[in-house]
């Protein structure tokens, strides 16, 4: 009886149950999504997104960051649920998900950054690019689409110089 009641002692210890499968996946969820919104370039991304969908080339614009940087952070966002991409020809566009979950998650992070400043002229540049054309923010980038949308071509303006 002695080794018999050994080997169940050891089953028992490194049996997990269905229950405890799912309580792990509920906080191996939670670390990522709480990871992901541990960095400052994809919270301000989520910020963006609260006033609606925006073309990945605007969110970058606001970042300033490289695209494939761009790309990786919202790629975590996605992974993680707070975010949903729809592509629509070339451009692809990012907007926050709608499930409850993420919902909860997100306005917990940014009810913490309420008033930062770097968010607030975040808030204000993406009011500015909604008003520019996404096809030539995203072909020129916003010096570029700011001078389009200004009236200034750049090939005329090429031509008085000289």
């Amino acid at each position: 009886m002695g080794r018999s009641g050994a080997v169940d002692r050891e089953k028992s210890q490194n049996y997990d149950s269905r229950q405890d499968k799912m309580k792990s996946l509920r906080l191996d969820s939670a670390v990522a999504v709480a990871r992901a919104l541990g960095h400052p370039a994809r919270l301000r991304s989520v910020a963006m997104l609260r006033s609606g969908e925006l073309c990945v080339c605007q969110i970058t614009a606001v970042l300033g960051l490289a695209p494939s940087t761009v790309s990786l952070h919202l790629r975590e966002l996605k992974r993680c649920g707070l975010v949903a991409e729809r592509k629509d020809g070339r451009w692809v566009h990012i907007a926050l998900a709608d499930e409850s979950e993420a919902r909860a998650w997100l306005e917990t992070a940014l009810a913490a950054v309420v008033d930062d400043p770097q968010l607030e002229s975040d808030a204000r540049l993406v009011d500015e690019l909604r008003r520019l054309p996404v096809e030539e923010l995203c072909r020129t980038g916003l010096d570029g689409a700011r001078r389009t949308s200004r009236g200034g071509n750049t090939a005329t303006r090429r031509k008085g110089r000289g």
